[in-house]
């Protein structure tokens, strides 16, 4: 009997701890369902919360633009001046005004569907630049592959993408300033800046400046083919995350916007010559042409930062470029498309204001008014020509 009970006990123990292990797969199961939905639950009121606030924007927004134009130009003249008294400081100037102002961002463009936008390479270049800035503003190669990227492919996305300093816009002057801010902080740092020269040591030198640069070669390694890999790397990451991983999301809202729709769309619409060149392998591979001329600019804008590195004159002359560049567009967009703006605007409010109908009371009691008015009239005529009978 001793061998069947102990049996018995091992199949009741076996029993016992399959039970267990079930209730605790359960409970497992249970908390991540719990957390899925808290997680939803978090982002839909985030979502909700983004909306409203735009929404509120929207309705205020006249006044919003307002005070965005006198803060707008209030800052920038103290930037200016602290720009020339204290050029130290532009780091931490640029570093709170990303902190600050790109959230803000997220929370306006996930209401207009442009969300993907902060996918784009300015950010994922800007992300860097205040990593190296508040980790490792003493390392030499990564302050050099952040100057590519800096007047690089993004100071000339100024230029050739005809960004536009208006005062009175928010999101125009966040944009302008993404792309101008960090050129001209690693310019302060690269000319500027002694003692930030003084303590970046390459590996077995010793200097008090940037003499060493007649190195060529170390110049092209870190001021273009290292920078050039990590631009491909996030080429590769954008296109997996774009095309591969959100897809079918991107496909059933075409009101989703990325850098690649938004492009295709006003070039198509201007029908120039970027709309022609990218059609070059078809309409199908787009996409692709897209990105290989993305790459090709980047190649190009990326070479140039050499010269511009090693010449003091030409990095100014280019500052001042990209600065009057920007200030010009802006003129052309508050001078020539703001005011068709505005137009359109007051286009869309008559044709949404709602058509008087007979159920109208104010209506109602015209057209009751009108017809006992002309009533009148008949039967003062009628009786006149009466008397003109009789």
């Amino acid at each position: 009997m001793a061998p069947a009970e102990e049996g018995l006990e091992d199949r009741e123990e076996a029993v016992r701890e399959s039970k267990q292990e079930l209730n605790d797969r359960s409970a497992a199961v249970q908390t991540r369902e719990r957390l899925s939905k808290q997680a939803l639950q978090t982002k839909e009121i985030l979502s909700k919360q983004a909306v409203k606030i735009v929404k509120q924007a929207e309705e205020h927004e006249p006044f919003i633009n307002k005070v965005t134009h006198l803060l707008g130009v209030l800052g920038f003249g103290g930037f200016c001046y602290l720009l020339g008294a204290r050029p130290q400081d532009i780091p931490y100037v640029y570093c709170f005004f990303y902190v600050i102002f790109v959230p803000l961002r997220w929370i306006y463009y996930r209401f207009k569907k442009w969300h993907y936008y902060l996918l784009d390479f300015c950010y994922y270049a800007n992300t860097i630049f205040i990593i190296t800035l508040i980790f490792f503003p003493r390392h030499e190669k990564l302050f050099m592959i952040c100057f590519s990227f800096a007047e690089g492919p993004l100071a000339w996305a100024l230029i050739v993408w005809r960004c536009s300093l208006v005062f009175s816009s928010l999101d125009k002057t966040v944009s302008v300033l993404i792309h101008l801010l960090p050129g001209i902080v690693f310019f302060t740092i690269r000319w500027w800046d002694p003692a930030t020269f003084a303590s970046m040591h390459p590996e077995g030198k010793d200097r008090a400046s940037w003499s060493y640069a007649e190195d060529k070669s170390y110049l092209w390694t870190w001021l273009f083919l290292f920078p050039l890999a990590a631009y491909t790397l996030w080429q590769l990451l954008y296109f997996f995350i774009v095309n591969v991983l959100r897809q079918q999301r991107l496909l059933r809202d075409p009101e989703v916007m990325t850098s690649y729709r938004e492009l295709s769309k006003k070039a198509q619409k201007a029908n120039n010559v970027w709309w022609r060149l990218s059609g070059i392998l078809g309409d199908q591979n787009r996409n692709i042409m897209y990105i290989l001329l993305q790459a090709i600019f980047t190649v190009a804008t990326m070479a140039l930062t050499v010269p511009i590195f090693l010449s003091y004159e030409m990095h100014i002359v280019f500052q001042v470029l990209k600065v009057s560049a920007t200030v010009w567009n802006g003129g052309s967009f508050l001078l020539e498309v703001m005011p068709r703006q505005v137009v359109l605007k007051e286009k869309k409010k008559l044709e949404m204001m709602p058509l008087p109908t007979q159920s109208d009371p104010k209506s109602t009691d015209l057209s009751t008014n009108s017809n006992q008015y002309n009533g009148q009239n008949t039967s003062e005529t009628s009786h006149t020509d009466d008397s003109k009978q009789a």
